[in-house]
């Protein structure tokens, strides 16, 4: 359990660049450095995390973590992964948000953001790679990127993800295996569940049992990541929190390392202004808590139909097409929010991704090394 929460810990200091990008990162350092999953799986338990609500990448931690070292492996993957950006979203709202406009701190997010762009583009190298090797793959990759491109959202998504299922089921059909999975959902995880989201709201009578059920509800009803949560949240934490608290935690979650749900650290933080730490604490357990319990209760069964010949064929066209929202998510936001087109600083910074990609995917070089050498490149920008 230690050893899953350091790896996990040592990742959550250096994953910068959003839900894209930590699928990155987990794929390099767990499936290729580590072993501790095959890829097929690895890119089976993606797509279920795409399906359920909740950060996707988080999941996808979570459900490596229990992979490895079971229950126990799942919480401390979650603890690691999440801590570091708990703590400096905990530290921002104590501190207040001066140090943000600070251009040393532009500099850096600058450098890192490009990075990103660098482990994304890799990812979906990597996966085009393992998951596109057909025509039929192929085309389903490249025609969600595209629909999500021209019609971005998350009806477009789960648009796309269930008509490469239904593609699959019809073109790619898998071989009867010998020994098929029994289907199994975990009954009591799936309970908790909908027994939290029930009842919760009624047995909010402390200021932390409010918070957490806030947003534990918003956990579970927000579908598309980080990007998503924030008009969620808008429309359900208390009208106490200004516009202004709003964006300026928004912005800092998408500067920091780890998930982009860490916004409900700080916002746990400032709803409860006289326990700062047990608010972000409660909020961030709520947050979190419904996309895990859900992992839980559902992946044995996932991969369980997966096995099946017919939702062998579905499970291909799914990976094909989570392939294709990696490859729309690297244009957007990922391109996007990195180099800006318009500037004089966009040809340097085209060159240098390019370089950086080269250096990740050809030469090895280590992520940890190209950290301090794209934040310095973000000072030169």
């Amino acid at each position: 359990m230690l050893h899953v929460f350091w790896q996990f810990f040592k990742l959550g200091w250096i994953s910068f660049g959003g839900p894209a990008a930590h699928i990155g990162y987990f794929q390099r350092h767990f499936i290729h450095k580590l072993g501790w999953m095959p890829q097929d799986r690895f890119a089976s338990t993606l797509a279920l995390c795409q399906f359920l609500p909740g950060p996707a990448s988080s999941q996808l931690g979570f459900a490596l973590g229990y992979q490895r070292a079971g229950l126990w492996g799942a919480v401390a993957a979650f603890i690691g992964f999440t801590l570091p950006s708990f703590l400096l979203m905990l530290a921002l709202a104590l501190a207040g948000n001066a140090w943000a406009s600070q251009p040393a701190a532009l500099a850096i997010v600058t450098g890192l953001k490009l990075l990103a762009l660098v482990v994304v583009a890799d990812a979906v190298l990597s996966m085009a790679r393992q998951f596109c090797r057909q025509k039929t793959t192929l085309t389903l990759a490249v025609l969600g990127a595209a629909l999500l491109w021209l019609f971005p959202g998350l009806a477009t998504q789960f648009v796309v993800l269930i008509a490469a299922a239904l593609v699959g089921i019809a073109l790619l059909k898998g071989e009867p295996a010998e020994h098929t999975q029994a289907l199994g959902v975990n009954w009591p995880f799936l309970l908790l569940f909908f027994g939290l989201l029930l009842l919760m709201p009624l047995l909010s009578l402390t200021d932390t049992a409010a918070i957490f059920a806030d947003f534990y509800q918003a956990g579970s009803l927000v579908f598309g990541g980080g990007h998503v949560v924030l008009p969620l949240l808008q429309n359900t934490l208390p009208e106490t929190l200004s516009e202004d608290v709003f964006l300026t935690g928004y912005g800092a979650a998408q500067a920091m390392p780890g998930p982009m749900f860490s916004l409900a650290s700080f916002l746990g933080a400032e709803l409860y202004p006289t326990s700062p730490i047990l608010g972000a604490l409660a909020a961030t357990l709520g947050i979190f808590l419904p996309g895990f319990l859900l992992v839980l209760a559902l992946q044995n069964s996932w991969h369980a139909l997966a096995s099946r010949p017919l939702m062998a064929g579905a499970a291909r066209g799914i990976n094909a097409a989570v392939v294709g929202l990696l490859l729309s998510a690297l244009y957007q936001p990922v391109f996007v929010s990195s180099i800006s087109v318009n500037s004089e600083t966009a040809a340097p910074a085209l060159a240098a991704a390019a370089i950086g990609l080269l250096a990740l995917r050809t030469l090895r070089c280590p992520v940890l090394v190209l950290i301090p050498l794209f934040m310095l490149l973000g000072f030169w920008l």
